[in-house]
């Protein structure tokens, strides 16, 4: 594609290293936390916890909420999402509860039914949400 230079989910799961891995058709029933770079091709019933990246595969499954630095879905989450960083959305993934995140990339054919939150990173401190409620179209400052 001519004039794009952008980096697909797949460079980005090829540059990750990946500390874990619940293969296809492994279940894991609990929460679940780790410290480094996650990878899901099973089932996980439970909250998921990761420091690092979580990537979610095609056949990977989360019956539960998400924390991660960075989200790259291929796969179905049925919980909501909190990314600090970038929450990708590839065209096979399915996505039911609300997401919090910096960043958010849905593709084409992907199905997300929830609300959405967008935060901001603060220069002194972590991520924060950005303003409260939105303005009104058309107010006026009256002072």
């Amino acid at each position: 594609m001519l004039g794009k230079n952008k980096s697909s989910a797949s460079d980005m799961e090829a540059r990750v290293k990946v500390g874990t891995i619940l293969g296809d058709g492994a279940v894991f029933e609990g929460d679940f936390k780790a410290p480094e770079a996650v990878r899901i091709d099973g089932t996980v019933n439970g909250n998921c916890t990761c420091e690092k990246e979580l990537i979610i595969g095609k056949n990977g499954h989360v019956k539960g909420n998400i924390s991660a630095q960075h989200v790259i879905i291929s796969g179905r989450v049925d919980g909501d999402i909190a990314a600090q960083g970038k929450l990708e959305l590839l065209s096979t993934g399915k996505l039911v509860g609300n997401i919090s995140a910096r960043s958010l990339v849905i593709d084409e054919d992907a199905s997300f039914d929830g609300r959405c939150t967008m935060t901001a990173a603060q220069a002194d401190g972590p991520v924060k949400k950005s303003g409260s409620q939105p303005e009104e179209a058309g107010a006026v400052d009256k002072k």
